[in-house]
């Protein structure tokens, strides 16, 4: 392969599945090859300058981010802030930050879907644990879901029936003082992940719960399989990426006795789904889609 001289660093965490496929891609094809842990970057904002280890992040022609933060928090809008200087010094970033913004938390997330009119399982938020109980009760069982979480990492089951449900919501409020409560829905024991590049459409694998428990995440036990589906559900998941403008993403979609429900839309995406189920290698069209981006804007005299 005929290298570009080209030098795209990636933003993620070191040893991280996708991270390392992305820098390997990139590497293959421009022989540059930087990780960026955000932990690890200061801005200097008398010399307007985002700094790694000594090096001046602008000289970057552009950055890929695949991970923000190992675990998600609000710290990780602090972290986008500072990517989004980054953009402004000229540098490309892949997604653009201003994309990212509503997708770090849940429910921005979610009033973001909402508002463009994607259809999503009935969903209750609330600091109040009278309301939260009334909720449980009216939609019969629900997932508590974290504001800030990826994998199904503290999401947790609670059922209208369970004579220990009070407490079980007072526990869940202990860690997550904002609750987010959304109706367990019936699924044929698997979820979507619809992925997209570009804005494009490119492939589709499903995750498949081993454990009937309702978590798909394959951190709890779920495979991935490759997937055909409708052009109604691509259609779905198309519209709710669109409200972000994001450059690669993957929308969770449900299928449902009432039609397709999206969970949520990604701000990053991950790689593994499509190469194990699809056999397609995301990394390696997002490194050519990322060089032929920065290519054709400086074709265009445009950034």
């Amino acid at each position: 392969m005929n290298q570009v001289q080209l030098r795209i660093g990636v933003i993620g965490i070191a040893d991280g599945w996708s991270t390392e496929r992305m820098l390997d891609a990139l590497e293959q094809r421009t022989g540059f090859r930087r990780l960026i842990e955000m932990q690890d970057v200061a801005f200097d904002f008398e010399h307007g300058r985002l700094v790694h280890e000594g090096f001046d992040l602008s000289e970057l022609d552009g950055v890929v981010v695949k991970k923000i933060a190992k675990e998600y928090s609000p710290d990780a809008l602090d972290r986008v802030e500072l990517i989004r200087a980054l953009e402004g010094s000229g540098v490309r970033v892949f997604s653009r930050p201003e994309s990212m913004y509503a997708l770090i938390d849940r429910l921005s997330g979610t009033v973001r879907l909402r508002q463009g009119g994607i259809p999503m399982p009935p969903t209750v938020v609330t600091e109040s644990l009278d309301e939260g109980e009334a909720a449980v009760r009216r939609l019969g069982a629900v997932m508590g879901k974290p504001l800030y979480t990826s994998k199904a990492r503290g999401m947790e089951v609670m059922r209208a029936e369970d004579p220990e449900l009070r407490a079980k919501l007072e526990q869940f409020k202990a860690a997550n003082p904002v609750m987010y409560l959304q109706q367990l829905v019936d699924i044929p024991g698997r979820d979507l992940g619809v992925v997209f590049l570009g804005g494009e459409y490119l492939a589709t694998y499903a995750r498949v719960s081993r454990s009937g428990s309702g978590i798909t995440s394959t951190s709890q036990g779920g495979k991935y399989e490759a997937h055909e589906p409708s052009a109604e559900i691509i259609e779905l998941a198309r519209k709710a990426q669109a409200l972000y403008d994001l450059d690669f993403t993957c929308v969770d979609v449900v299928e449902t006795a009432d039609g397709p429900k999206v969970f949520e839309v990604s701000a990053f995406g991950g790689f593994r789904g499509l190469l194990e189920a699809c056999k397609l290698d995301a990394a390696a069209k997002y490194a050519d889609y990322a060089i032929a981006t920065i290519q054709a804007a400086r074709a265009g005299g445009v950034q």
